[in-house]
């Protein structure tokens, strides 16, 4: 299980860095961070799993998360044991809301990829908050956000070509991909094998495919990272 620590001093910096957040009003920024309580977890080690039970009566962890430092990964396994990556959260996201807001279990795992110190505010405090008309919308702009991207993943997944599929997911790595930011990364630090778990695809389609990107001067390949080298390119998803 996660292990309690102190605030990191930068926490509302880092929580700052979030679009959602940051459009906060000062008052619900406050009341949210007054609200959340420290944890930390280990690399390799599960947050949550998909089926959790949410207990909306808690006052302990188990609701409504931001990570900090490190890096998360929302996954799930199929029936022969494959893993897909859903989503990679990175400091200054925020996630978890949707089983306490409806008390149904949790529909995947989140994972520690690297040691990694988050807040989590508890049930009952998310509940509070929810009595909250400002926080309440808040947090419905925010599963707008959720399901705005969703239905982006899903039309690239229908409608783009392999190499297409690729690109469109690299674009929203560099822009923190849950966190959607406005301002993008011109580097993705992503191992192939996550990005080939993320996109449903074998390790080798993927190389080839990011080769073939590489040799049209859209990316730059590196040990553990993807230069994006023409981030306003559609295949990016910049233009969309």
């Amino acid at each position: 299980m996660p292990h309690a620590r102190r605030h990191p001093p930068d926490a509302l910096r880092i929580c700052a860095s979030n679009p959602w957040f940051a459009s906060l009003p000062a008052l619900e920024r406050r009341r949210l961070l007054a609200a959340a309580r420290p944890l930390r977890c280990a690399r390799g080690e599960m947050l949550f799993r998909y089926g959790d039970a949410v207990d909306m009566r808690s006052d302990s962890q188990g609701g409504f998360y931001v990570l900090l430092h490190g890096v998360l990964k929302a996954s799930t396994l199929n029936v022969e044991g494959r893993e897909a990556i859903f989503v990679v959260l990175q400091p200054g996201n925020w996630f978890g809301e949707l089983s306490v807001l409806d008390g149904t279990p949790r529909t995947h795992d989140v994972t520690a990829m690297e040691d990694s110190h988050l807040l989590n505010v508890p049930p009952t405090a998310f509940a509070g908050l929810m009595q909250r008309p400002t926080f309440a919308r808040a947090i419905t702009m925010l599963l707008a956000g959720r399901v705005r991207a969703l239905y982006g993943l899903v039309q690239a997944s229908t409608l783009h070509s392999t190499q297409g599929r690729i690109a469109y997911r690299l674009g929203r790595l560099a822009h923190g991909d849950a966190t959607q930011a406005q301002a993008s990364q011109r580097s993705v630090t992503v191992s192939q094998e996550a990005l080939s778990m993320m996109l449903g695809i074998t390790r080798q389609t993927l190389s080839r495919e990011l080769h073939a990107l590489a040799d049209a001067g859209l990316l730059r390949l590196r040990y553990g990272r993807i230069d994006i080298l023409q981030p306003e390119h559609p295949l990016f998803g910049e233009s969309t």
